[in-house]
């Protein structure tokens, strides 16, 4: 991966990341100050417009890394934090599939479950990417000087 994918991969996590924590604080715990509000919070619903823009941002930067990060690694065998990187691959589907399910559901129930569906595996993939991130990476192998082999 190179530098300028990890940063758009940061990025798109932080605005994503951001964008989603901050709606889920609005529409679920703010108390809002008018009784007859139809909204908790008066940015409740540029936040989630937001969101909904910023998240096609992280599914394209994911995408754009998969062949060359994820599925190199995968096929190369390499170990060093391979299963938080395997859990954040498999993360990735469900959140975004009920993230868009959650726009386009009429019957309560089911968007009742895409709710938690979404919130579950968002909050997985928040945590396991900070762990990712956290993780110490394991040495570089050690360059052998031209002529040595």
């Amino acid at each position: 991966m190179t530098r300028g994918e990890a940063w758009c991969l940061h990025l798109s996590n932080l605005l994503v990341g951001g964008t989603g924590v901050v709606y889920g604080w609005m529409r679920y715990l703010a108390e809002p100050a008018d009784p007859y509000a139809v909204v908790n919070h008066p940015l409740q619903p540029l936040v989630q417009h937001l969101h909904i823009l910023v998240a096609p941002l992280l599914v394209f930067v994911a995408g754009v890394i998969f062949k060359y990060h994820v599925w190199a690694r995968v096929r190369s065998g390499f170990k060093p934090r391979r299963r938080m990187g395997l859990t954040l691959a498999l993360t990735l589907v469900p959140m975004v599939v009920s993230g868009y399910l959650l726009q386009t559901t009429g019957d309560p129930e089911w968007n009742y479950i895409w709710v938690w569906v979404h919130v579950t595996t968002s909050v997985l993939w928040i945590l396991g990417y900070g762990i990712h991130l956290l993780t110490p990476r394991p040495p570089a192998p050690a360059s052998t000087p031209l002529g040595e082999a």
